[in-house]
């Protein structure tokens, strides 16, 4: 490999393996400032649990493993113990040991913070200029959760500035600007960048979406070079879309190609798949070079409409869902893990918006909607995809709407929680749902009927909350447009 500074663009050649073809590494200068208060210790973790490092937790899914919280709520609900302002985003918070890392922006500036998980005390502050502006007049904040390791961080903004970060110290490690790296079209960048890297071994997965074939990158973890970058004209140019009557996709230049939904690394079939659910489709790519394993057209008829559901994979199947009129498909991955058929297919049962359905004993759980007066929760039979049951919607219930004055709170006259496109994590038999005007519930897990247990509000967390609730510890960790809170979820009598 040679190497050559050219005043702020560091230029490499390299041979990229399964392209066949020498790639360009252009890098242009981003750096960013660390405050100079800087607290490195911290005490160990005063409660045994597990780290959530990352979108969707330990496991990818949503799923948590700690047995230590509450089974049922006292009236009021959970105790909030912290809480603190931060500026605009919707991307949620990650612990890793009693460090929490948050992604927001105040004003012109991306803020990288870490905390104390415990009490939210200051540990570091990392910042760098920002001009993005949403284009429907949505936050102009971080829509990508941070990823952390042992010793590193990972955040992406909307623009596609990611930067790798020192867990302890917060010292800026290595950047990439991804939007001058790469090619990267403006027509359909609806809503910037919004889907968390992934780590594989060493590599930083990342949906960068670069023309022609950059919309996957894999990132050397370790110094932010590539290893290698796939998907893109070479993947959808031709192809049947789907249902059209065989119409095939001419690929234009001018296409986004990622998506807002964080890829999935699974295996299947004994095969390594990194499963990719961009703005075309899925594409399952080997994580050894970037080669296609196999594709499936799933993309919305409508323009501006965006793919943002993390897939699901149950042992050799896979469900995607997607709202935007287009609904839910499970596919299954043939033994050779080059070629799937579809199980079934439904234009109406599930229309994800953004939040990952989660699967439990043969019934998927997910939010249905692409508005928010639409969504309800909905629970699919695995094997089917028929509707079991579902909550109120608001469209539908409106003349019994109740709404809090002084909270917020939407319910109907029945008593029931409409949460709108809420968000969700399992806790053993139960579900926490957050919904995006605030309600914080309980739900028994349940595949016959829907059942609320618990439910209050939470001071600072109003419409939109749209990232999904944070459990470590017993600490449940709550992100709105102004407030990051914590609420101990954990049961007294194992005390602190």
């Amino acid at each position: 490999m040679r190497a050559f500074l050219l005043i702020a663009v560091t230029f490499c050649v390299l041979d990229i393996s399964g392209t066949g073809f020498a790639i360009a590494d252009e890098r242009a200068a981003l750096k960013g400032t660390l405050a100079p208060d800087v607290v490195t210790t911290v005490p160990t973790p005063d409660r045994k649990g597990e780290d959530w490092p990352c979108f969707l937790g330990p496991l990818g899914t949503g799923e948590c493993a700690e047995a230590n919280w509450l089974k049922t709520w006292p009236e009021d609900g959970p105790e909030v113990t912290w809480q603190k302002r931060i500026g605009t985003g919707y991307s949620a918070p990650s612990v890793m040991g009693n460090r929490l890392v948050v992604h927001h922006r105040p004003r012109d500036e991306d803020i990288v913070d870490c905390l104390r998980a415990d009490n939210g005390e200051p540990l570091w502050r990392f910042t760098y200029p920002t001009d993005y502006q949403d284009r429907y007049g949505y936050n102009n904040g971080p829509r990508c959760t941070p990823l952390l390791t042992k010793n590193r961080v990972f955040t992406l903004n909307p623009a596609g500035k990611l930067f790798c970060l020192d867990l302890i110290s917060g010292k800026q490690v290595w950047a990439r600007d991804c939007a001058k790296d790469f090619r990267i079209p403006e027509d359909e960048n609806f809503f910037g960048v919004g889907c968390t890297p992934i780590l594989e071994g060493k590599m930083l997965i990342v949906f960068v979406g670069g023309q022609p074939n950059s919309g996957v990158v894999a990132f050397n973890s370790e110094n932010g070079d590539i290893v290698w970058q796939s998907v893109g004209k070479a993947t959808w140019d031709g192809v049947e879309m789907g249902d059209s009557g065989k119409a095939k996709y001419r690929w234009s230049g001018k296409e986004s190609i990622y998506s807002y939904s964080t890829p999935l690394a699974a295996t299947i079939h004994g095969r390594r798949h990194i499963l990719c659910f961009l703005r075309h489709g899925l594409v399952s790519l080997d994580p050894k070079d970037g080669a296609v394993n196999f594709k499936y057209w799933f993309r919305p008829r409508v323009r501006e409409s965006v793919n943002a559901a993390r897939p699901v994979v149950i042992d050799d199947k896979i469900f995607l869902s997607a709202a935007y009129e287009l609904g839910s498909v499970l596919l299954q991955v043939q033994p050779s893990g080059k070629e799937i058929k579809v199980v079934w297919k439904d234009s109406e049962n599930m229309l994800t918006h953004w939040s990952t359905p989660i699967h439990v004993d043969g019934y998927l759980y997910g939010f249905s909607g692409r508005h928010e007066y639409e969504g309800e929760l909905r629970c699919l039979d695995f094997k089917t995809g028929d509707v079991r049951w579902k909550t109120p919607d608001f469209e539908k219930n409106s003349a019994k709407i109740i709404r809090s004055p002084i909270t917020g709170e939407i319910k109907d006259a029945d008593g029931m929680s409409i949460f709108g496109r809420g968000s969700k994590i399992q806790l053993g038999d139960r579900f926490l749902v957050l919904g995006e005007w605030g309600t914080l519930a309980l739900v028994k897990v349940r595949p016959d009927k829907f059942e609320e247990l618990g439910r209050r509000s939470v001071p600072g967390v109003k419409y939109p909350a749209w990232a999904a609730p944070v459990l470590s510890r017993g600490r449940v960790y709550l992100r709105s447009e102004t407030h990051l809170v914590c609420l101990d979820l954990a049961e007294k009598s194992e005390g602190k």
